[in-house]
């Protein structure tokens, strides 16, 4: 597993560079700069000054080996440095946001907590309703109970979560005035009253997340418990008199999630990313939020080093999904 592990990180670093150096050149290529907002009056050396000071007028390659040693190297200095107290990074240049001037990376770290409380508990509530509905689908299949799953899968999955959203906000919001309509980040949680209003805030966000959440992984669940449902070893099993309780859960819920795990796996970058659409929809503050408004005002570093990070989620998921596998299947062996 050791040596599986390595080979897998050593592969990821080229292929990180590769797609570090697409993302950088399609979005400094990309039309559109924080310059053509400037009036046509702004004298030229004026203009060229406003361009040096953001870095922009040096080579494309040279900026992005400079953005690339930033990621990889100053950004986690500055971060040894805040945890530790320490001055390994001496003032290094960092990666800075052309709207607001300040480090990109201490921009997400203010938007994190939003985005992990919102999509994280939307995340892992989609997971725990979706598993439950699943497995039980698959083993009572065509009953009641697994034609209405499968509706709510199939609705969940279709409907997107821009009109799942605003159909919440009209019926919960508007009309029956539960829930607040705007997600307020300022709000913090120091008695049960701030508590309450926490929950009230995340009740229509988190269940939009959930519902689209659990209607992927349930699906993926279903179809992989009922393959399993009829292989060989579950009739042996039940042949031998072994329970169904323990036939489902230890035998073929196992084996069952291993395609599963990937599904589950690939969807945990999302928990990071944002919900670029819900946290437009509830005005949530958060990483997505981040990236729509960068993009509308091109401010390229932000949109760059938010898109590489997704990327380098992603990798490092792929990789903690196949070391999963080793574990739930015996079977597999990587040395």
């Amino acid at each position: 597993m050791l040596s599986f592990t390595l080979r897998r990180l050593l592969t990821a670093i080229p292929t990180l560079l590769l797609i570090s150096l697409v993302i950088f050149l399609l979005v400094d290529l990309a039309p559109g700069s924080p310059m053509s907002d400037i009036p046509l009056t702004v004298p030229p050396e004026v203009r060229q000054k406003m361009i040096a000071a953001m870095g922009a007028d040096q080579p494309v390659f040279v900026r992005y080996l400079l953005w690339l040693k930033q990621f990889f190297w100053v950004e986690p200095l500055y971060g040894i440095d805040a945890l530790f107290g320490t001055d390994f990074a001496q003032g290094a240049q960092r990666i800075i946001s052309w709207q607001s001037k300040a480090p990109v990376f201490q921009i997400i770290g203010e938007r994190l907590p939003q985005t992990l409380t919102v999509v994280g508990t939307a995340y892992l509530i989609g997971v725990l309703i979706a598993l439950p509905i699943g497995i039980y689908s698959a083993y009572r299949q065509y009953s009641w109970f697994d034609q209405a799953g499968t509706f709510f899968a199939m609705a969940g999955f279709s409907v997107p979560t821009f009109f799942t959203g605003n159909v919440l906000i009209l019926i919960f919001a508007v009309n029956l005035g539960w829930f607040p309509t705007i997600y307020d980040t300022n709000l913090e949680v120091v008695d049960w009253a701030s508590f309450k209003a926490m929950l009230a805030q995340m009740a229509l966000p988190v269940t939009v997340l959930a519902l689209f959440n659990a209607a992927e992984i349930s699906r993926y669940t279903r179809s992989s418990v009922l393959e399993n449902l009829g292989q060989d070893y579950v009739r042996t099993a039940r042949a031998k008199g072994m329970g169904e309780g323990k036939v489902v859960l230890k035998h073929v819920l196992r084996n069952s999630l291993i395609p599963v795990v990937t599904v589950i796996a690939l969807g945990l970058p999302t928990v990071f990313g944002g919900a670029i659409v819900t946290e437009q929809i509830f005005k949530i503050n958060g990483i997505g939020a981040a990236l729509i408004g960068a993009i509308h005002v091109s401010d390229l570093p932000t949109v760059q080093t938010v898109t590489f990070i997704f990327a380098v989620l992603i990798v490092m998921f792929n990789l903690i999904a196949d070391i999963l596998y080793g574990i739930l299947d015996p079977r597999i062996r990587y040395d």
